[in-house]
């Protein structure tokens, strides 16, 4: 606990000093810089990640379970470990790298757009020979109309979450259509290729 609240300490001057300047730039809108607004706003949601991780680190040091965190946080306790837990690698002993490669969840994203805009060959493109033998132009297009016929168009697509899941990258993407809510995930190999694509009820 003591190691906890240690680098809790400087984490909180953090957020009040991030959050401060970026109020007093918010609050001249006509006087203070939009970037300097711009950059405090991307340090304090830096911050803010920080500071949601030691959360849930203090929340698992005092015996609550994964399902408390995730209803907590509005989500499943699948999805609060996957972002937040702190695996062991049964053939290491280690801690797994949670160091998810930079552009994956970028990428993910333009799947799902291409996926809606029916750009089926640029999604096919991307796939590992696995899925390539799996899927096809056809597959692709009967799997979204399964899914319009039961929630209606895509309206929008939600903030990307990428957790790294031992060798692959697994990213989840909060997707809203016209008339419910789902989630795509996209899981990439150690090669950045495709390795599964999914759409499920959220």
């Amino acid at each position: 606990m003591g190691g906890l609240a240690g680098t809790a300490d400087p984490l909180a001057s953090t957020v009040r000093e991030t959050a401060g300047r970026l109020a007093d730039e918010l609050a001249r809108p006509g006087v203070g810089s939009p970037l300097a607004a711009m950059a405090a706003a991307q340090e304090l949601s830096s911050a803010a990640d920080a500071a949601l991780q030691a959360a849930v680190d203090r929340a698992r040091a005092v015996g609550h379970s994964w399902k408390r965190i995730g209803d907590a946080l509005g989500t499943t306790r699948q999805a609060a470990f996957q972002r937040f837990g702190r695996p062991i690698d049964p053939r290491t002993g280690e801690p797994m790298s949670r160091a998810v490669p930079p552009g994956l969840a970028d990428r993910a994203v333009a799947l799902f757009t291409a996926w809606a805009q029916n750009r089926w060959e640029e999604l096919l493109g991307d796939l590992d020979e696995n899925m390539r033998e799996r899927l096809d132009a056809d597959r692709l297009a009967a799997g979204w109309a399964h899914t319009i016929a039961l929630i209606g168009g895509l309206e929008r697509i939600g903030k990307p979450i990428a957790v790294q899941a031992g060798d692959s990258t697994v990213v989840n993407i909060p997707l809203h259509f016209e008339a419910g809510e789902a989630n795509g995930r996209v899981t990439f190999d150690r090669a950045g290729k495709v390795a599964g694509l999914l759409i499920r009820p959220a």
